[in-house]
């Protein structure tokens, strides 16, 4: 399988870098949002059903993550914050995690500091207007005086909690690409998700 990866990667570019095979980890995320004066705040963490290896937008994601402990949450929005402000991001970011299941190794896959897929889908199981805020973060503004422009009465400062899961599931329509493999991987192959 390795050897077919590296393969198609070659295809594609000079040099791959292979460091180690993390299949069968949880694979988290933590939308995170910072301003200007340093105040930061994580909006929603979201776990992916099937473990590393499946693509995300191939996996189904439950928003707030069900099967972490309270140590491993706090121990990866920590971690996620001090990334956030170690990187001087001012806005929005979405932090990708892979958890061993059995210690609490864990590795950033990925720090994307841009509203992504992932956060439509935060800021839909969250009612925090992710994109609303991360334009006036842009402007200048901070998160204290940012009105939630859903709630109208709390600031962009205060993190949501939910008391309730949301779960994405993804859509595929493979009749259209009679051509593609069926098999779920590392690939996207769906088209569309449904909350």
């Amino acid at each position: 399988e390795m050897k077919a990866l590296a393969a198609n990667a070659f295809a594609n570019s000079s040099q791959i870098i292979i460091d180690r095979d993390l299949r069968g980890w949880k694979e988290l995320e933590y939308e995170v949002v910072r301003d200007g004066s340093d105040n930061c705040i994580t909006v929603c963490n979201m776990e992916n059903f099937d473990p590393l290896g499946v693509h995300t937008g191939d996996s189904i994601v439950v928003a707030p993550s069900q099967t972490l402990t309270n140590r491993e949450y706090f121990m990866l929005r920590k971690t996620a914050l001090k990334v956030v402000r170690h990187l001087g991001i001012v806005g929005e970011c979405n932090i990708q995690y892979a958890l061993d299941p059995v210690s609490e190794r864990y590795c950033i896959i990925e720090v994307n500091a841009r509203l992504s897929r992932s956060s439509a889908l935060a800021s839909k199981a969250t009612g925090y207007p992710l994109a609303y805020v991360a334009t006036k973060l842009s402007l200048g503004k901070d998160l204290v005086t940012i009105r939630n422009s859903v709630t109208k009465t709390t600031t962009a400062c205060f993190e949501p909690s939910l008391d309730y899961c949301v779960l994405k599931m993804p859509r595929w329509d493979l009749k259209k690409f009679s051509q593609v493999s069926k098999k779920i991987g590392s690939s996207m192959l769906s088209v569309g998700e449904v909350m």
